[in-house]
């Protein structure tokens, strides 16, 4: 993520700054560890791996917020179905327990994707189901007891230049294309802006109410002991080494169903066969100590708005319920390979950047200890675009790719494949994003010298648009779009 006024620079310049964060105890007191999220439930007893060869009407991979909405939904519909989830890790290992606790309605793709290959109508559609959806999610939570922090405050997007307030107005327009309502996309004037979340630099912003804050780590484990409640099973511990027809092959033994449902978002390109069908991006995060009354008066913030900025490098943000600051950005968006750090430990370049950052949003933060921070993956896929999809020949369905906007597009999803599963024609499964098959990534080492390079250029453009009075977005940024597909 690059900053949107004095860059950082050079290997040299970061080296310096991790030295002077780690002296004056800014640095993270824990790098890694899964997530902060994860890290303050404390230590819960694991679930027991799979023992033997199993069968089951429902086997899902992935125990993750994807996974565990599909196997709710059919047994809410269908109590009499055993349904097995498998989970190489544990409960909320993946993005389900590293978000940024953005329960919003962003669509989880491209709506012009989506329209090209499913028409306007059922694009249309996709986006009056993500607004229910937001709603969906808080309900269930409710009506189960599900305390996840959850409060629904709206989205906040804060521009610091010309070029981004540009851009919002523009963001602003596309949306309501797709079906975004006027007085639900309201533009905000810079003094409007700070009157709400102090941000100094604020030219403006663009608020929309369908959006809540929650805390990933509770939502994903709560709604995991719901499912077991109504009779699902979840074994931990346990790797899918390949999926063949009604056969989930691990290596604890076999796990025979009639349907199969992969829902394993980024780690897909785990999976034997599918290294380049869906690029794991990384995305880090960091959290603060809770700050102090007078920093919060300074700051504002007084309701739970969830933040975002109108940077390429993009920054999300929420003020947690216990008076934290809790930030993300992509950081280092891509390892060679696909690899990636399982326990999520953060590079130091990608702290210091997310800490300037945080820095230049919210001045008075400097000096403010870290608690906690940690790196995880999203899927994306090569036009940017997620899908839902089941194969009627193979009984195989598939869900991911929500390019960031998984904590509300999951639920959705969870619910798409449920009805797809019971063999029902509803008016989720004929939305805009089912059964898209989007091209292969590019093989390495294109891939991420593509990744790594379209990177440098956005961070490039950040800081040109920076010290730019055009309100033009940067050629280098449109032209990293032309390329990526973004």
């Amino acid at each position: 993520m690059a900053q949107q006024s004095n860059p950082i620079g050079t290997k040299e310049n970061l080296l310096k700054l991790a030295n002077t964060f780690k002296h004056d105890a800014v640095w993270p007191k824990i790098n890694g560890k899964v997530s902060f999220w994860i890290d303050q439930l404390g230590p819960l007893p694991r679930r027991q791996p799979l023992s033997e060869d199993t069968t089951a009407d429902v086997a899902i991979v992935g125990a993750g917020y994807s996974g565990l909405w599909t196997a709710y939904y059919l047994l809410k519909e269908r109590p009499d179905l055993s349904v097995v989830v498998v989970e190489k890790e544990f409960v909320g290992f993946g993005a389900s327990g590293r978000n940024g606790g953005w329960l919003s309605a962003e669509p989880p793709g491209k709506m012009a994707e989506y329209a090209a290959s499913q028409g306007r109508e059922a694009t249309l559609q996709l986006q009056r189901a993500m607004f229910a959806t937001v709603d969906e999610v808080i309900d269930v939570a409710d009506r189960h007891g599900i305390d996840a922090s959850i409060c629904k405050d709206g989205l906040l997007f804060v521009a610091t230049n010309s070029a981004q307030l540009q851009r919002l107005k523009q963001r602003r327009k596309s949306a309501m294309h797709w079906g975004w309502a006027s007085e639900d996309l309201k533009l905000l004037t810079g003094s409007e802006m700070r009157a709400r979340i102090n941000v100094p630099d604020a030219f403006g912003a663009l608020y929309t109410p369908h959006a809540a804050r929650i805390d990933p780590g509770k939502l994903v484990r709560g709604l995991a002991e719901v499912v077991e409640s109504l009779g699902g099973v979840i074994y931990e511990d346990t790797s899918v080494l390949e999926i063949t027809p009604s056969i989930l092959h691990t290596d604890r033994g076999r796990v025979r169903a009639s349907k199969l449902a992969v829902t394993i978002e980024g780690y897909q390109s785990q999976l034997r066969g599918h290294s380049r069908s869906i690029l794991p991006m990384n995305s880090s995060m960091l959290i603060t100590e809770p700050l102090s009354e007078d920093l919060w008066e300074e700051i504002g913030w007084r309701n739970a708005e969830t933040l975002g900025d109108a940077a390429h490098s993009f920054t999300y943000a929420q003020r947690t319920q216990d008076g934290r600051i809790a930030l993300g950005g992509r950081g280092i968006p891509y390892n060679f390979g696909n690899s990636f750090n399982r326990e999520g430990r953060t590079k130091d370049s990608a702290i210091i950047q997310l800490i300037e950052r945080l820095n230049t949003l919210f001045p008075g933060t400097q000096g403010t200890p870290i608690a906690h921070a940690w790196t995880g993956i999203l899927g994306v896929p090569r036009d940017w675009s997620g899908t839902v999809s089941m194969n009627p020949d193979t009984g195989i369905g598939v869900a991911g790719g929500y390019v960031g906007h998984g904590v509300s597009a999951t639920n959705l999803a969870g619910r798409t494949l449920a009805d797809f599963i019971l063999g029902k024609d509803t008016e989720l499964t004929r939305l805009g994003w089912i059964d898209r098959s989007p091209r292969k990534w590019e093989p390495e080492p294109l891939r991420w010298l593509g990744a790594s390079t379209l990177y440098r250029a956005y961070g490039a453009a950040d800081a040109r648009e920076a010290t730019s009075t055009s309100g033009s977005t940067s050629l280098l940024a449109r032209l990293a779009n032309t390329i990526s597909g973004r």
